[in-house]
């Protein structure tokens, strides 16, 4: 068994993968509370804008370790949610801190149940991706005996 900078790279990945995870989940709660009236719009957007650039940061981090370690299919799966985190970054509304969200519009209904849904998919492409770094980890270490 040889460890190569791809297998470090994908148990990197798989660390990060973990604490972005985390990072969906947290965020599809703070929506859920928004819904239902559970804590206020000015609280919520405080607890969540800090967490975007470091969600954003750790995704392209791994995606550029991917290109340097010449895993393309990697690459390939990784780069249209860090396209997408990019242009939503560059899009995102005019405030004083950075962050995506905005207590004045994130209770409007169709800008609440994007972001939801926006939790969802991230969540959903985050557990993907967790499995599929650690079979890639695992063939990594094996296949370069």
């Amino acid at each position: 068994m040889s460890f190569t900078f791809a297998a470090a790279c994908y148990i990197l990945a798989l660390i990060l993968s973990a604490v972005l995870i985390f990072f969906a989940i947290f965020h599809i709660i703070a929506f859920d509370e928004l819904k239902t009236d559970y804590k206020n719009p000015i609280d919520q957007c405080n607890s969540l804008n800090p967490l975007v650039l470091p969600e954003y940061f750790l995704h392209i981090f791994f995606t550029v370790l991917f290109v340097f370690s010449t895993q393309w299919l990697t690459v390939i799966i990784n780069a249209p949610l860090a396209a997408y985190h990019i242009r939503r970054y560059m899009n995102r509304p005019v405030m004083s801190s950075p962050g995506l969200y905005d207590p004045t519009s994130i209770m409007n209904a169709d800008e609440l149940n994007r972001a939801q849904k926006e939790g969802w998919v991230k969540l959903a492409f985050y557990l993907i991706s967790f499995f599929y770094y650690l079979y890639s980890m695992i063939y990594e270490l094996v296949s370069t005996a």
